[in-house]
């Protein structure tokens, strides 16, 4: 995941090499030598994650984030303190001032990677939920933010699945004492099943619990439904780097190594249980908190008119925070002859599914709208149009693999659906964006259905004659200034052909060329004997 990362070090050999090694990680930095030149740069660029060292002259790490804290504009974003501290005491007074966590030197950087991001994702969270709600005080549906969610832990519940009495009862005494509560469970296999029983704000995991695999319980905690959302904190060797290693890449939010520090224990598990409560939130909002006004009744999803706003802000805030920004429209293929055929009612139940299925391809904090009739929009924040691609292909296939219901006999018909996907421009407005989508869309139509298209497709369908430009498409006046962005990279695309040109080239190409097959990836969908009912 992109990201901005501000360095505050007063050591500058200190910054230039935790620069170089998180560039690698293709984050942007940002660097700051005292604490008062860090809370300016932290005001103008808003970075989603500080990292803060502890010693500096005049304004210490600890004084800065107190600062930071303090101030509305800063208050949220996540702090890392980097410190040559050991002590107790040193990282008590650092969680009193605001730190999230805390990389000792000399810095692992395996562990403080790991670290940044699990706090990002906190973060993005975070600045969803802040903007669904600037969104909502502008429907005029909520005086003032509603969201307000306090750094307390205080009636938290955590989940131990961990054998050894004695590190058992430590970490029992430390949470219990911070207000959270704590429950047991020694059997790995009957682990599942309690998590399941029980709304746990983080789940702890031993991995080496009872001598078993550990990954393996954290693995199946996240392949439930139920329970894919709850942070998992693995206890593990600091020598076992392969274990941390597949931790992460399974989905284990976090992990700390033994033998455990209690302030470290606090930390980690306080961020992670601030990041369920965020998830909770969204969710909370998304289903209950937003006006009947802005909810499409029939799917469930947001509704247009909440769509127009959210999508100018996203994007004033893409533009301003040079963030990537996708967007994908979606079109049922012949929707208009189901309800010919099997009546409003089977064409009601078949868009109510087609909500569900769009939501259950997507992340939680991407948006999801119904934009009228059988179209839906998703507008996936941080996120660049290769992958945007993908989960638009993934949304393909949900919807063409499974047949969908109807009301009446035979119950159920399948149905495919055309996608098409746009990157925002550096300097491209929300209506551009969209419009630019909605052309794609078109050519995802007429090249033959159940296909996603984004620029170079549309562009290669038009240069080899399997679809004609729309008149006045920005297709292809686009091909001769810009190209869509990659991780917000302007890509050079090749000059699309003249109409004239592409004309004539499918003249001479005649029938063969209309009836050449799409590429293996895509599955096509026989176009009825007459489809003039289809308003595509």
């Amino acid at each position: 995941m992109t990201a901005r990362i501000l360095i505050v070090d007063d050591t500058v050999f200190n910054v230039k090499l935790l620069d170089a090694r998180l560039k690698q990680e293709y984050y942007e930095i940002f660097t700051a030598t005292s604490g008062m030149e860090g809370i300016q740069i932290a005001k103008e660029v808003h970075p989603d994650i500080i990292l803060l060292d502890v010693m500096m002259p005049i304004m210490d790490g600890m004084e800065t984030a107190r600062r930071l804290r303090a101030d509305p504009d800063t208050t949220y974003i996540p702090i890392i303190m980097i410190t040559a501290l050991d002590g107790q005491d040193d990282r008590v007074r650092g969680l009193e001032a605001g730190a999230d966590d805390f990389v000792s030197k000399p810095v692992d950087e395996q562990g403080l990677i790991a670290r940044i991001k699990s706090l990002l994702r906190l973060k993005f969270m975070m600045d969803e939920l802040i903007l669904r709600d600037k969104t909502a005080v502008q429907f005029g549906i909520a005086e003032q933010p509603t969201m307000d969610v306090s750094r307390s832990v205080d009636g938290a519940s955590v989940l131990l699945i961990e054998d050894d009495m004695a590190l058992s009862k430590k970490i029992h005494d430390v949470l219990q004492s911070k207000g959270i509560k704590v429950e047991d469970c020694a059997n790995p296999n009957t682990a599942i099943e309690q998590a399941e029983q029980h709304d746990y704000s983080v789940i702890i995991v031993n991995s080496q619990v009872m001598g078993t695999d550990g990954l393996r319980i954290c693995s199946h905690l996240k392949s439930h439904e139920a329970l894919r959302n709850v942070p998992i904190l693995l206890t593990v060797d600091a020598d076992n780097k392969g274990i941390i290693m597949r931790g992460l890449e399974i989905g284990v939010n976090d992990y700390i190594t033994t033998p455990i520090e209690v302030n470290e224990l606090v930390a980690r598990v306080s961020t992670q249980i601030r990041r369920r409560r965020y998830q909770d939130i969204l969710r909370h909002q998304y289903t209950q908190s937003i006006s009947m006004s802005v909810i499409d009744q029939l799917t469930g999803l947001y509704n247009r008119r909440y769509l127009d706003i959210h999508l100018d802000a996203l994007v004033r805030r893409a533009h301003e925070m040079n963030r990537n920004l996708s967007l994908m429209i979606l079109d049922l293929d012949h929707f208009k002859e189901v309800n010919d055929t099997y009546g409003h009612q089977s064409g009601d139940a078949i868009l109510k599914e087609l909500g569900q299925r769009v939501m259950g391809s997507v992340r939680v904090t991407d948006l999801c709208a119904r934009y009228g009739g059988e179209e839906f929009v998703v507008l996936m924040s941080d996120t660049d149009e290769s992958t945007a691609m993908t989960i638009a292909e993934r949304m393909r296939h949900a919807i063409a693999d499974r047949p969908m219901p109807i009301v009446v006999p035979p119950g159920q018909i399948t149905k495919t659906g055309s996608i098409g996907v746009a990157g925002l421009r550096e300097g491209e407005s929300a209506a551009a964006l969209l419009g630019r989508a909605d052309n794609l869309l078109y050519y995802a139509k007429d090249g033959g259905r159940n296909r996603v298209v984004n620029y170079a497709i549309a562009l290669e369908d038009i240069s080899s004659g399997r679809v004609v430009p729309k008149p006045g498409d920005s297709i292809l006046a686009s091909s001769k200034t810009s190209a869509p962005q990659s991780s917000k990279t302007p890509v050079n695309a090749p000059t699309a052909p003249s109409p004239k040109d592409i004309v004539q080239n499918k003249e001479e190409a005649g029938t063969a060329s209309k009836a050449s097959a799409p590429t293996a990836s895509v599955q096509q969908e026989t176009k009825p004997a007459s489809s003039s009912g289809d308003s595509w």
